[in-house]
């Protein structure tokens, strides 16, 4: 029995059990090691697995996806820009037609003063007095029509101007018919008669020439 334990213990210390044990824990320890990384390991599947077609077929499903959003948002973008330029347009439409036409009103009150100091000038050139007070009336026609003058150089210095409708034709968005007259050597449709002059802001109608207008005649 002896014998049997100090054989084992002999062998126990003999070089080949100990490279036995070594390299074996060694070998051991190191499978594991492998083992373990390869399991944690976050590498994508090799193509030949069949992980790897879904995967790419996830892919591309979200990389189609993506451009029709891109698409999507650049023609939301494109129409924000054109609506954005046009009410900037309409805006500045707005702000000029402002600054043109903000003394329309004004404008139309000075023109019954234009009416009145063209009517006392014709009248007062129109009467014939002897002596002295056909001189004073003379010098206060002179006067009258030098104001008129002055008064129609303000109108066109701010865009007010006279029309002056007669030998054209009739325009209802510049004329206003009061009466009809003969037409005598003019082809009808013409202006022939101007009872009250018609004013034009900028080219925008503000007041209607009252007009008489040729017609042929009936018999």
């Amino acid at each position: 029995m002896a014998s049997v334990a100090s054989r084992w213990a002999r062998l126990a210390r003999s070089p080949l059990c100990r490279w036995t044990r070594g390299p074996s824990a060694t070998f051991s320890t190191a499978a594991q090691r492998s083992t373990g990384d390869e399991c944690s390991s976050d590498d994508p599947p090799s193509p030949d697995e069949p992980g790897h077609s879904l995967a790419l077929r996830n892919l591309q499903h979200r990389a189609v996806k993506l451009e029709a959003e891109v698409r999507d948002l650049t023609e939301r973008y494109q129409r924000a820009l054109a609506d954005s330029e046009t009410v900037r347009r309409r805006t500045q439409k707005f702000v000029e037609d402002a600054k043109l036409f903000g003394i329309q009103s004004f404008c139309r009150d000075l023109v019954e003063v234009a009416d009145i100091l063209e009517k006392a000038s014709d009248s007062i050139a129109g009467e014939a007095t002897p002596g002295d007070q056909k001189s004073a009336l003379e010098k206060v026609s002179e006067g009258l029509a030098l104001l008129e003058a002055k008064l129609q150089s303000v109108f066109a210095k701010h865009g007010l101007q006279k029309m002056a409708p007669i030998g054209g034709k009739y325009d209802p968005y510049d004329h206003e018919i009061i009466c009809h007259v003969p037409a005598e050597g003019v082809q009808p449709g013409t202006v022939t008669l101007v009872t009250q002059d018609g004013y034009k802001l900028h080219g925008r109608t503000i007041r209607h020439a009252q007009v008489g207008v040729a017609v042929e005649s009936q018999e």
